[in-house]
């Protein structure tokens, strides 16, 4: 089938989880379906990630979002009712292009991810297909609940807009999907369970278990800039490592992900490394003894904790970030803690209790194995868009 691909970002380098989604969508769904694909980017990418792309697209083609386009749209979006994140990656030209593709290519099939692109197919007489991933809705929800008060009325309203938004789009698009069974409940529709829930993976050829010399006590990762991540690098900084701190002032901390935010960047120190962007984050992984996502705010699945898993590092998480892992069980493949106490004492636990650090990291490592394959939940996608 022809499929007409719409994505707001470009899906490389991998430092976003949603890019890492569709850079392995793309990559499976393009042997079994012609691709012509339209993203957008905010910043133009190399040529070398254009070459990472091109192979899966029958065409490709590249949209940048100036910044008077998304400061025009992202306006006009807030007066249409529409959310303010629907006029920040809406673009005329990008428009144009998917208008000449519909007219030109006759697509079979129009898949999209993440309803920041619903605007521009909505009104296409095609079988049309949205990738949900997370619950955008509910993620502005919890930052509005936690955001200074200067912050949260913007945060409110756009969390409206997007309830709103969500439940329109399911009533657009013929087929839904969505990374979790706990994203699919939150949609706010009456048939959300009709969301087919496909979930991420682990290339597990880039994420193995290797020996080597550990330079990190503890690891944290991910795209350093998204507020969750933020916030949940400060409360591990601020909260939990003091307790940590208080028995074993050596203890250190890797905090690993691109283009950290100001308030990330001042928590370096002796014993915290903010290394920004990496080349590999496998040999970061490698470096460390256990792996650390405190999160209280943000949505999905945390891929960031399937990769360390697979690379048998045991996890410690929170409840949020726990729970879209089905079938985990606390205290067999992972550590789920609520407090801080409960985020120290478990760590404590792990680098005292050789016997418990090595069955947590085996068991993870398995379940992860079993649950969580790329080329599985993509072929089931390519199944979804055929029908």
């Amino acid at each position: 089938m022809k499929v007409l691909v719409v994505l707001p970002r470009f899906p490389y380098p991998l430092e976003k989880g949603d890019k890492l989604r569709a850079y392995h969508q793309l990559r499976v769904l393009s042997r079994y379906h012609e691709l012509y694909v339209v993203t957008l980017c905010e910043h133009w990418p190399s040529e070398e990630s254009m070459a990472k792309i091109r192979p899966f697209c029958q065409e490709l083609h590249v949209v940048k979002l100036t910044w008077a386009s998304r400061l025009w749209h992202s306006v006009g979006a807030l007066f249409k009712g529409l959310p303010f994140q629907c006029g920040y990656f809406y673009n005329r030209k990008a428009q144009r292009t998917v208008n000449e593709l519909v007219t030109r290519v006759h697509p079979d099939r129009i898949f999209c991810q993440l309803i920041r692109v619903a605007e521009y197919v909505k009104s296409f007489d095609i079988r049309k297909i949205i990738d949900y991933q997370d619950v955008l809705s509910k993620g502005m929800q919890r930052r509005a609940q936690s955001a200074p008060s200067w912050k949260r009325w913007f945060f409110k309203a756009e969390y409206r807009r997007l309830c709103r938004y969500e439940a329109e789009v399911f009533s657009l698009f013929d087929e839904k999907v969505i990374i979790t069974e706990v994203d699919r409940d939150l949609i706010p529709h009456e048939q959300s369970r009709q969301i087919h829930v496909v979930a991420n993976g682990v290339d597990f050829d880039y994420y193995q278990h290797r020996d080597c010399e550990k330079n990190y006590d503890l690891i944290f990762a991910g795209n350093m800039s998204y507020a969750p991540n933020v916030e949940a690098a400060n409360y591990l900084v601020h909260e939990v490592m003091p307790l940590l701190w208080q028995e074993n002032p050596n203890l250190t901390v890797a905090l690993c992900g691109a283009s950290p935010a100001p308030a990330v960047r001042a928590l370096q120190s002796r014993r915290v490394i903010v290394t920004g962007w990496v080349d590999s984050m496998a040999d970061y992984y490698a470096q460390s003894r256990v792996f650390i996502a405190p999160m209280h705010l943000g949505t999905g699945l945390q891929n960031k904790l399937l990769e360390a898993m697979s690379m048998k590092l045991p996890c410690v998480t929170s409840t949020l970030a726990g729970k879209p892992l089905k079938g985990v069980e606390n205290g067999k493949e992972i550590l789920i803690c609520n407090t801080t106490t409960g985020f120290a004492d478990a760590v404590k636990a792990l680098l005292e209790n050789g016997e418990m650090y090595n069955t947590i990291a085996e068991n993870g490592y398995q379940f992860v194995r079993s649950n969580y394959n790329w080329e599985r939940v993509n072929e089931h996608l390519a199944q979804i868009i055929a029908r």
